[in-house]
């Protein structure tokens, strides 16, 4: 009896294409780190860049914003907090975002990124998008949701974080 030992990633026709399964597999939270890193950074850089966006009152305001949806949120502590200083409030969120979609495109401390986008996305549900109704089109526990397989798995494939692991593993190695 013989084990057929593969060194590449090409299907032989007698594996049933279970390489490229399990390549499929170890990619497979690539499109999301893509999609939530891309969003996240053009989010923050959105914030940053409104000119209504970032001032205590007015149309577009992050102040008058967080005032409308005061009383139909689910905590509105957590708004009255932001309304002691909405505007230091809009650029954290800001920063937050960008330092979350950088991180987690790059994978670099993916699975803090993670954590942190998840939750600014809590954050967002708990208050913003509260009052959906369906709660389905508020986009905010969507994204929530998508951020916990990455707050689980990191960025595996592709990252900062697994050219880091790599190289520790290959110091342990070259050390015995």
């Amino acid at each position: 009896m013989t084990q057929d030992i593969r060194t590449d990633t090409q299907p032989s026709h007698h594996d049933g294409g279970r390489d490229w399964r399990d390549a499929a597999t170890r990619y497979a939270l690539l499109p999301l780190r893509i999609f939530l890193g891309v969003t996240f950074i053009y989010a923050g850089l959105d914030k940053l860049t409104d000119s209504a966006f970032l001032k205590e009152a007015g149309a577009g305001s992050i102040g008058d914003m967080m005032r409308t949806v005061r009383d139909s949120s689910a905590i509105p502590g957590l708004v009255d907090l932001a309304l002691k200083s909405p505007v230091g409030f809009g650029y954290v969120i800001a920063f937050g975002e960008l330092a979350v979609g950088i991180g987690i495109l790059l994978g670099l401390l993916a699975r803090l990124a993670a954590l942190g986008g998840a939750l600014i996305s809590l954050s967002l549900w708990l208050t913003v998008s509260w009052a959906s109704d369906p709660y389905y089109y508020g986009n905010d526990l969507a994204y929530l949701m998508a951020w916990l397989p990455l707050v689980l798995a990191g960025a595996p494939m592709l990252s900062v974080d697994a050219a880091l692991r790599a190289r520790r593993r290959q110091g342990a190695e070259e050390y015995r």
